[in-house]
């Protein structure tokens, strides 16, 4: 069994979902989680990557946000689209981020994942509410590569 298989029990899983579905209600944002074993990249290169394979460009107003997990690479990035880079101020994410990463450093993945993607909901609230007509754009699931 690999390292992104024991990173997270399914009921943590399940909670993480259910945390991209609570934050997907205030926003017309799309969040999606990722966990991969290991990379020879940064972990912001990569999630670039990541970002790409998984058609997260695609999003009618570029507003898709990846949490990257390098799981035995104990790596991290949180990246959104161009679409959020254009209207958000240059450390926007820093507090998403340093949430996520405190509980990681204790041990608290699931905690910190669902705090980030929650945190993250909110603070896309004010420049991409949530509308009307929204269409949930990416699937809720966490990928693995």
């Amino acid at each position: 069994m690999s390292k992104t298989e024991d990173f997270l029990s399914k009921a943590d899983e399940q909670e993480i979902v259910q945390a991209i579905i609570e934050a997907e209600k205030n926003t017309s944002g799309e969040i999606r989680v990722h966990l991969e074993e290991h990379t020879q990249k940064s972990p912001l290169d990569r999630a670039q990557e990541v970002f790409f394979e998984l058609h997260m460009h695609e999003t009618q107003d570029r507003n898709g946000v990846l949490f990257y997990v390098g799981v035995a690479d104990k790596k991290f990035a949180i990246i959104g689209d161009e679409g959020i880079d254009k209207v958000v101020e240059a450390d926007f994410w820093d507090c998403t981020k340093d949430v996520v990463i405190a509980n990681f450093k204790e041990g608290n993945f699931k905690k910190g994942l669902v705090e980030g993607i929650l945190r993250a909901g909110e603070r896309l609230k004010k420049y991409f509410p949530y509308q009307s007509d929204d269409t949930n754009e990416l699937s809720n699931e966490i990928s693995r590569s």
